[in-house]
């Protein structure tokens, strides 16, 4: 969620008082031979290399590193407010053990440890996300990143005041970890997978939040949504008062890759699937997975071109996006089974001339992490899309996984699509995601960063575990596939919308922020959220945030609506079920139990 205008800074109290604050070469041609010379076959391109340099904004350090105070502070500077801006960095370090660091993060950075487990790499000091740039507003603090490190918080307790698209996976917090920004100003997250923090967790005035598969030592309030599957020291389920929905363990998972130093040598770990998932992988050792040598990647730099990336993959080789923008004139095409696709830095695709950025067939086993698509001025009909349409093969044993990838629609100039993610394939994993038409920024308006669907899924048996999908033209969640699932879910419908009629469906005030085809016989929600603030027509009505046949296979724990300060109200939370938004108080209406 993002608020569209800086705001005052309020009290903690005032904050939970209230319950809640308002709220992205060419294939090679044979030359002709001279007229006098017997004609000869083309040469075939010559083969891609794999591995090699990580680029200049991939910053690695060591303990014996001079001045890494003063490069954390350098990167900070250009990136605390470049929100829309395209500087991009990845600050690594390698195992060991560093002291009185304070790694501020800015918008498109990432700190990620190089161990194979989090306490290979310990910092006696702190990763800080705060939000002094906006006036203790910590809702658009997008777009940043902590992974695989111990932190030894100088004061006890580590700040992470985060929104969307900022996950904290593979951390150990020896000590406790703040939410919040400094000043308990409004905030809007977020995302905790494979951590574990021994002290409490306070989120303090975030308003939802989902970790799975971590250790925490405590967990201090709840504002409207915290989901928690798979996570020890929990709290126990409560739904509506506090709103905590809590699974004992995550249907499936499987870890993201990442980056790793053996010896001097980098590798990028695959963490295996595991089923009914419960805290972190990385407890008691070493995690349990398989590894590849940087040589198998193809090491991308941005300016590659979208047919140079594609010739990698056709030759077997795996990318790895370092950070950066990288424009694309045709489709990336991932057909091989197993294949990696990873980026630091928040590397980012951008399709040009309507093109789709990234494809996959309907293989077995593609892990999709870690990068960003913007879309571009020319309409998209889809950015990214998992498996054909019409995949049916069985995925179970192998998903595919896309984990952080994240995707945007305006802000950083005019882009439209018409549906941003298609997942087809069985059995994926969405494992964090943060698909946004941009509500502020540039290029910003009802048609002009047009994007009718967000997420839309076609195949069966795809579980979502952490979803944010928000402030789309229609739809921002539609489901056709049987037996789906989706583990926390936060929405904001689109505020830009000029009248009741420009969001009609049909008879139908409005269109649901997650629509369960009729045609389906089976699907599963917990901990699912939508929330209205209609700040062109606050006179809009909003049938209800959630749409689903009517039958006994069809099932959700645990929704809420919420109307932002009674800009736009909702008449349902789902179908005809549930009382409306309270008039301008900032106050969910709940279902528990549908139907």
């Amino acid at each position: 969620m993002e608020s569209p205008t800086p705001r005052p800074v309020m009290g903690r109290r005032t904050v939970l008082g209230a319950a809640a604050a308002a709220a992205t070469g060419s294939a090679l041609a044979g030359l002709s031979s001279p007229a006098s010379a017997a004609p000869t076959a083309p040469k075939a391109p010559r083969a891609l290399p794999g591995g090699g340099d990580l680029g200049p904004n991939v910053i690695v350090f060591d303990p014996s590193t001079a001045g890494i105070q003063a490069k954390l502070d350098e990167v900070f500077r250009k990136q605390e407010s470049a929100q829309f801006g395209t500087g991009r960095y990845a600050l690594l370090f390698k195992p060991g053990t560093y002291h009185g660091l304070n790694a501020q993060l800015g918008f498109y950075t990432s700190i990620a440890g190089l161990g194979l487990s989090p306490d290979d790499t310990t910092i006696n000091g702190d990763v800080t996300v705060d939000a002094g740039w906006f006036n203790g507003n910590a809702t658009q603090n997008f777009w940043r990143s902590a992974e695989n490190l111990a932190l030894v918080p100088v004061n006890g307790t580590n700040r992470w005041a985060v929104a969307q698209a900022a996950p904290f996976r593979r951390m150990h917090i020896r000590g406790g970890l703040n939410l919040a920004p400094d000043g308990y100003g409004w905030a809007s997250g977020g995302y905790i997978a494979d951590s574990r923090v021994d002290g409490q967790v306070g989120p303090y005035s975030q308003q939802q939040w989902y970790t799975r598969d971590s250790s925490v030592g405590g967990w201090a309030n709840a504002v409207w949504n915290m989901v928690f599957s798979g996570v020890e020291g929990a709290p126990a389920q409560s739904f509506p008062n506090p709103p905590y929905t809590t699974l004992g363990t995550t249907p499936v998972s499987r870890e993201k890759p990442f980056l790793y130093l053996n010896g001097s040598e980098y590798r990028v770990f695959l963490p295996e699937k595991r089923t009914n998932a419960r805290g972190v992988t990385w407890g008691n050792g070493t995690p349990r997975g398989t590894s590849l040598p940087l040589s198998q990647f193809y090491v991308a730099k941005p300016g590659v071109s979208a047919a140079t990336l594609n010739q990698a993959l056709s030759e077997g080789l795996h990318l790895l996006l370092t950070p950066g923008i990288y424009h694309l004139d045709r489709a990336v095409q991932v057909n091989r089974a197993n294949t990696v696709v990873l980026g630091l830095g928040y590397a980012t695709l951008i399709p040009d001339n309507g093109v789709t950025a990234l494809k996959v067939a309907d293989v077995d086993g593609v892990r999709l992490a870690g990068f960003l698509v913007d879309a571009g001025p020319v309409n998209s009909a889809t950015l990214v899309e998992v498996g054909p349409r019409g995949a049916s093969r069985d995925h179970s044993a192998n998903p595919t996984t896309v984990q952080d990838v994240f995707i945007r629609i305006g802000g950083a100039g005019a882009g439209r699509a018409t549906t941003s993610m298609v997942v087809n394939s069985r059995h994926t994993i969405v494992d964090h995601t943060w698909v946004w038409r941009a509500d502020h920024g540039t290029g910003v308006g009802w048609e002009t960063n047009r994007a009718d669907y967000g997420v839309v899924v076609n195949g069966d048996d795809v579980l979502a575990t952490g979803l944010f999908v928000e402030h789309f033209n229609k739809y921002d969640v539609q489901w056709f596939g049987q037996r789906g699932r989706t583990i926390f879910f936060q929405n904001e419908k689109a505020y830009d919308a000029p009248n009741q009629a420009a969001v009609q469906n049909g008879s139908v005030r409005g269109y649901a922020a997650y629509k369960v085809a009729d045609s389906v016989t089976s699907h599963e929600g917990w901990g699912l959220g939508s929330y209205c603030y209609y700040n062109v027509d606050p006179t809009i009505v909003q049938h209800h945030g959630f749409a689903a046949p009517n039958t006994a296979g069809v099932r959700f724990h645990n929704l809420l609506v919420v109307s932002l300060g009674g800009n736009g109200q909702y008449a349902h939370v789902v179908n005809d079920i549930g009382a409306p938004t309270s008039g301008t108080s900032t106050v969910p209406s709940t279902v528990v139990s549908y139907p």
